[in-house]
This record gives C-alpha cells, structure tokens and sequence, in this order.
C-alpha cells in the first residue's frame, strides 16, 4: 500500500476520508465480512475470484480455489461471529482488523486481502495473535486494559 502524509489515519469502517475515498476492493471485503456474518454463501461467493488463494501462516494451511473456501467457511466448527474494527484500503490491497467472537471467547484477527482488478477477492491471508501477558518491568509506563 501507498502511504503520502493526508494517508497517516486509518480509514474507519464508518466512512472513507475525503484524503482516500472509497476503492472497489475496500466495499468488495466490507461485503464479504458483511455477507460472512449473515451466512450468505453466495453473497460471499460474489466477493471471490475463482482462484483464490487462502493462507493461513499461522497453521501452514492453504485453500486454492472459491469451491474449496466457500466449503470451509461453511464447515468452520462453531457459532462464530465476526465484527470490523477497521479498514485500511488503497488499490488492490485491503487489511481488516476483526473482533471474533465464539461463544464467551473472544478474539481478534487480522486479515489481508489482494483484489483481481475485476472487484473480487484473489488473496485473504489471515494472522490469528494470540494475547499475552507482557514482561514485568514497564507497569509504571503502561495502562492496563
């Protein structure tokens, strides 16, 4: 992504700034998270390029193809639900920031996306951090939350 010195904010999910409007591949993954959450196999189906790629790094894990990720999104074990926090976009690159939760548990993701040029979606990488507690020694710096 491009970043100049009017791009320094993140573009909320509320609204594009006027520094950098909206782009195809920004409204193509605000549908497929929105689509994801309701269930909307085929709504989600028309966000994809039919030879996407998924990678999952944190598992070694790839699907190749829209047939194979739409099957495992809809076999994904559990009653999950997905939430946007933020949206960066700029061309052919998107990056969310989601707040997931799975019954009681909640955690977040990050996830990359790659457009085709066409408004679909050819790449979502996805990194799942995992919170830790932080080493001791900068209590006196640091507000917990």
């Amino acid at each position: 992504m491009t970043t100049s010195s009017a791009q320094t904010e993140p573009t909320e999910l509320t609204g594009p700034t006027e520094a950098t409007g909206p782009t195809e591949l920004r409204r193509t993954v605000e549908t497929y998270w929105a689509a994801a959450e309701a269930r909307d196999w085929d709504a989600v189906a028309s966000t994809l390029a039919d030879d996407v790629v998924y990678d999952l790094p944190q598992t070694r894990e790839r699907i190749s193809g829209k047939e194979k990720y739409l099957r495992f999104n809809r076999e994904y074990p559990g009653d999950w639900h997905a939430r946007i926090e933020r949206v960066v976009a700029d061309g052919d690159q998107a990056v969310t920031w989601i707040r997931v939760t799975v019954g009681l548990e909640e955690m977040y993701a990050i996830a990359f996306f790659t457009g085709d040029g066409q408004g679909r979606i050819k790449a979502h990488v996805d990194f799942w951090p995992e919170p830790y507690e932080p080493p001791l020694g900068r209590e006196h710096l640091v507000e917990r939350y």
